[in-house]
């Protein structure tokens, strides 16, 4: 039986030019690859975001695409695009998840598990 999946993986820059430290808020843009690491294509067609700031405070962000784009991927190929966020808080976390398709309309979703948006002047 076919096998869709898509891995991603998630690389994170603090954006001082968009930040307003120390009160905030913290900007912060992330890569997101996205690799067809199954055996069908498969479409990527909608995305789930959760923001989370240090207060515990939660941002859902849904939206059909990613950055305008509902990329098609056959077996092996991957897209990557790189968004933004924005947090009150020097540190937070994000997860996501993007609703897929196959060809044949068989629906699968891709985690994107949790990652850390921490301000470097946080660190000590």
């Amino acid at each position: 039986m076919a096998r869709p999946e898509f891995t991603c993986e998630v690389r994170v820059q603090y954006l001082p030019e968009q930040s307003q430290p120390p009160e905030g808020p913290f900007a912060f843009a992330y890569t997101v690859n996205i690799r067809n690491s199954g055996d069908v294509t498969a479409q990527l067609v909608a995305r789930h975001w959760q923001v989370a700031n240090a207060d515990g405070r939660i941002e859902d962000v849904r939206g059909l695409a990613v950055v305008g784009h509902q990329p098609v991927l056959k077996p092996g190929e991957q897209f990557e695009y790189t968004s933004w966020t924005r947090i009150d808080t020097p540190h937070g976390q994000m997860q996501g998840t993007f609703y897929c398709m196959t060809e044949d309309a068989q629906a699968f979703e891709a985690t994107v598990q949790e990652f850390q948006l921490l301000y470097p002047g946080a660190l000590h």
